[in-house]
């Protein structure tokens, strides 16, 4: 995903706080290298394609993780992105919304294996766009609030998350991406696409 909401309000606040496994989160991390690999265009098939849960303790999805944090880290602008991206069809994921202005509860630099949404509320229209997708942007509806449940790669922690705003939108859209859809998909037509004036 790549950010394109407008700034949030002087008044927005967090609704929680970090939470205490936040210090393990990138425990896949130490002695794994991660490569930037080229980023899937629509309509690649491997878009569109379901990924299937992983063992977030196989070495190979801890490789995987450093390869998704050093990809996303090289695209300007880019605050998301899903295995499904880079040529793997399983449910492995990254997000990093810390620098963007729309940003309101912030768990910092994740990257979530076999991540589910437990509860949604409090329904919201936004503009998305996609590393995928990068000539377009779109109005969809998201959850404003968001519950979801996951594993650490690496040593397989289950987590439960709680966010909302720019984060809860950006979990959705790159959760979207591991069952192979695209913010395309979720769009109310044609009028909800919009062409992309300044890629970033």
């Amino acid at each position: 995903m790549t950010g394109t909401e407008p700034p949030a309000s002087d008044d927005d606040a967090p609704v929680v706080a970090a939470v205490d496994w936040l210090g393990e989160a990138l425990e896949w991390w130490p002695g794994t290298d991660g490569r930037v690999r080229p980023a899937l265009r629509s309509p690649d098939p491997t878009l569109a394609t379901a990924g299937a849960d992983v063992d977030p303790t196989d070495p190979a999805i801890r490789t995987l993780a450093a390869d998704l944090v050093a990809t996303m880290a090289a695209a300007p602008g880019c605050v998301g992105l899903a295995a499904q991206q880079i040529g793997v069809a399983v449910r492995v994921l990254a997000i990093d919304v810390r620098n963007h202005p729309k940003t309101r509860t912030c768990h910092g630099l994740l990257v979530l294996c076999n991540a589910e949404v437990v509860t949604a509320s409090q329904w919201q229209k936004g503009r998305e766009g996609c590393l995928s997708v990068p000539d377009l942007t779109g109005d969809v509806m998201r959850a404003g609030r968001l519950v979801v449940a996951a594993r650490l790669p690496g040593g397989g922690r289950p987590v439960t998350l709680t966010t909302d705003a720019f984060e809860a939108r950006a979990l959705q859209h790159e959760i979207d991406h591991c069952a192979g859809a695209l913010f395309l998909d979720r769009v109310a037509g044609p009028h909800a696409v919009f062409a992309r004036k300044v890629y970033r």
